[in-house]
């Protein structure tokens, strides 16, 4: 019954392996390219839906996919289990017997040299004595082989098992990724649903406004004008909501940083802080560097960098917003997070006025504060 089983399972774990695998493969690439095709293509609010549902399809299947291979080595870990243990018992059945046969060998062959003569009746008994304790040397010898045949095999098991798990783990890791990213992809179409009203002409204002707010950025960081050098610390403007209602949804200050003008993530600049998550709920631990926050505790991050429910409005960027959105309930004075040299300018933004004040930090790096009083 158990040969039954292991067979039963062997063959499950070949099935399995050989061809679910490639069959989601197989969808998955076509998935992936035609979301390569569908961000490549002119913008509208059906390519955006498009896109959004190839995605949350795309991730299902990973998510799908990674489970499968945890089941798959599931099994094979199980199976191993069972190697493992039965080569451990036949290991300590081999130790025993070596332990107490060698010592038996040992005795006889004392007798032998110590009695040869003595208790031999002639000389063809010694020979006979002689091959014997030769056959069991040799039998001593093949028994030893094989307790050190187990116990590699045994070692080889543990160590594939070992390696099995820590694939496991990391397609656990994997998993819980594609499920955070499915879980952001429906809250970002049931988003884009919900701000556009399912209207291609409230899609494209959200557009152009997201657009303008870059260009009017792009044009303060050319115009600025050259406050002086501020401190870590500083106090170099208020919160507040500037651009409204054409580039501005409500007061908050949209925070950014730019190396040699490209954007990076805010966390790798700023200190380690725990906040208040609105755009996921509940608090999270972020940064990395050694800036300070530009606002004092109660921070809440309305918007993060990167994929969020709201970054379809900024097609030039690759769809991620470029900052940090917070807010604070302990003050509204913003704050050098590092030295450097203090800019500010005003600028239109559509049908408002948008005042942006951006610090020059060493490295190429600067640092911008948008919708300011």
């Amino acid at each position: 019954m158990k040969i039954r089983l292991y067979v039963f399972g062997s063959l499950l774990i070949v099935f399995l392996s050989l061809f679910v695998p490639v069959a989601y493969a197989s969808t998955i690439e076509e998935l992936q390219q035609k979301i390569s095709e569908l961000q490549n293509a002119g913008s509208s609010l059906t390519k955006q839906i498009t896109l959004l549902n190839s995605q949350i399809t795309l991730s299902t299947l990973k998510l799908e996919d990674a489970k499968k291979k945890i089941d798959i080595l599931e099994i094979e870990i199980t199976e191993l289990n069972g190697e493992i243990d039965r080569l451990e018992t036949l290991k300590t059945k081999r130790l025993q017997l070596v332990l107490h046969r060698i010592p038996e060998t040992y005795k006889r062959k004392s007798i032998f040299d110590f009695g040869q003569v003595i208790f031999s009746s002639n000389f063809s008994e010694i020979i006979r004595r002689s091959v014997y304790l030769s056959h069991l040397r040799e039998q001593d010898t093949l028994m030893y082989k094989q307790l050190q045949l187990a116990q590699f095999s045994y070692n080889e098991r543990k160590d594939q098992r070992e390696k099995k798990k820590s694939e496991q783990t990391a397609l656990k890791k994997q998993q819980e990724q594609h499920a955070r990213e499915l879980a952001q992809q429906k809250q970002a179409k049931q988003a884009l649903l919900d701000q556009t009203k399912n209207s291609e002409v409230v899609y494209q204002r959200l557009l152009a406004q997201a657009l303008a707010e870059k260009q009017a950025l792009d044009r303060a960081l050319k115009e600025g004008v050259n406050i002086g050098p501020v401190k870590k610390g500083d106090p170099i403007a208020l919160v507040g909501n500037t651009g409204y209602p054409s580039c501005s949804t409500g007061a908050h200050l949209h925070f950014e940083v730019t190396k040699n003008g490209s954007w990076i993530d805010p966390s790798s600049k700023l200190s380690n802080k725990t906040i208040q998550d609105e755009q996921n709920g509940g608090t999270f631990t972020v940064g990395d560097g050694s800036w300070s926050w530009p606002l004092v505790d109660i921070i809440r991050l309305t918007q993060h960098f990167g994929k969020t429910p709201y970054s379809w409005r900024y097609s030039y960027s690759g769809g991620i917003h470029t900052g940090f959105d917070m807010v604070s309930t302990g003050s509204e004075v913003i704050r050098a997070p590092a030295d450097g040299e203090l800019f500010s300018s005003s600028q239109g933004c559509g049908s408002s006025i948008i005042k942006i004040k951006y610090i020059k930090h060493d490295d190429g790096i600067i640092s911008s504060y948008l919708h300011v009083q």
